[in-house]
């Protein structure tokens, strides 16, 4: 059998290529070296994050790809834990920078909140020295590590083929050669997460991709819901959408006297809540082609202090991990290596919350089709 599509890696870039094949009634293929997905799409938060992007094609692809997440969830079974975000500025510098955001076309449907709105919203979880805060709806989250294996599952039921196991060793069209065998196909996506050397290296290193590790941490309950996911301070100078204003350089001046710890190793909060009540709680960022295994209590300490002071609390740590992506000045891109062939990765940590947008591009590429066709 000759397939339509192959697509090497069944991380969520992998899976939305999949998706999209799916919806123009292609027949398709996926190609995972590991026996299940094991990477940065089952590491992370399982948040879709809209606001905040970086200005531009990365903030319409993340609009785009949270719709498709609301449409395929109900159908793969998988659930929504929860929606909107709650940006909360200690500082006025970081009220300026919100204030200037909601004043953008990425401010659309955001509320600025004062002090008493963002208490009234949620009173647990705004410190003392609260300036302001800002609520966004954009934003979904789901539970990755039971997410990705549901929507494997229903793409199966889909029709599309899933062989584990397999690594690609090298693609010469309609030929896509594995350790398991050869298969035949007539395009290929690859998308390879956060390997820079099996496939197209050359392609890879030409557009600057090395590797970022981060550190993560699931706590116990608190007591209480969040009601949405949550930022701080410390986000508004790393999400481009917000660093990019000139209303950031005070705010990035003033958390370089008083954060330099957290600065320095690439550490904002994201706060977003479990079905069980615990909280997933992050991240730290240090590069390179090779990182580090080892997580550094030191780092914890200080994304768990930054929670604390979010928060109110700090709960005891139930589970502490790592995860690693790819990583480059870019937020994407899309190369095509050989006629019929496209490498896709995803630089900037937003597999979630772009991938379904950019599959979409990716296919259309390819096919030239359009997406009106429903999802089954």
């Amino acid at each position: 059998m000759t397939y339509q599509l192959a697509i090497v890696g069944a991380g969520i870039v992998g899976l939305a290529h999949a998706l999209a094949a799916v919806r123009l009634g292609l027949s398709v293929i996926v190609i995972e070296r590991d026996a299940r997905p094991v990477g940065a799409s089952i590491r992370n938060f399982g948040f879709v994050t809209v606001t905040g992007q970086r200005r531009g094609q990365t903030w319409r692809r993340a609009k785009r790809s949270a719709e498709v997440w609301m449409e395929v969830a109900p159908r793969a079974g998988i659930q929504i834990e929860h929606q909107g975000l709650l940006v909360l500025a200690r500082r006025p510098e970081a009220a300026a920078v919100l204030e200037a955001f909601a004043a953008t076309e990425m401010g659309e449907d955001c509320l600025l909140l004062s002090a008493a709105e963002a208490r009234a919203k949620s009173a647990e979880l705004c410190p003392k020295s609260l300036a302001a805060a800002l609520w966004s709806p954009h934003e979904r989250r789901v539970e990755s590590r039971l997410a990705i294996p549901a929507l494997i599952s229903w793409l199966e039921e889909q029709g599309v083929v899933f062989q584990f196991s397999t690594s690609v060793q090298g693609i010469v069209l309609p030929v896509v050669r594995t350790a398991r065998g050869t298969i035949r196909a007539e395009a290929v996506v690859v998308c390879p997460g956060d390997d820079l050397a099996t496939l197209y290296p050359d392609a890879i290193a030409a557009h600057g991709v090395t590797r970022c590790i981060l550190q993560m941490l699931r706590l116990e309950p608190p007591g209480f819901r969040l009601p949405g996911a949550v930022m701080t301070d410390l986000s508004l100078v790393r999400y481009r959408g917000y660093a990019d204003l000139p209303e950031s350089a005070p705010l990035l001046q003033r958390l370089q006297q008083e954060q330099p710890r957290e600065l320095a190793n690439g550490i904002h909060l994201i706060a977003v809540q479990s079905a069980d009540g615990s909280l997933v709680v992050g991240d730290s960022h240090h590069y390179g082609a090779t990182p580090e295994p080892f997580a550094s209590e030191d780092i914890d300490q200080l994304i768990l202090g930054e929670t604390k002071a979010a928060l109110g609390v700090a709960p005891p740590v139930r589970t502490r991990w790592t995860g690693t992506y790819a990583s480059a000045a870019q937020d994407m891109f899309r190369a095509a290596p050989e006629p019929g062939v496209r490498l896709v990765m995803i630089t900037s940590g937003t597999g979630a919350s772009t991938a379904f947008a950019i599959a979409e591009e990716t296919l259309h590429d390819l096919f030239g089709s359009s997406f009106e066709r429903p999802l089954p």
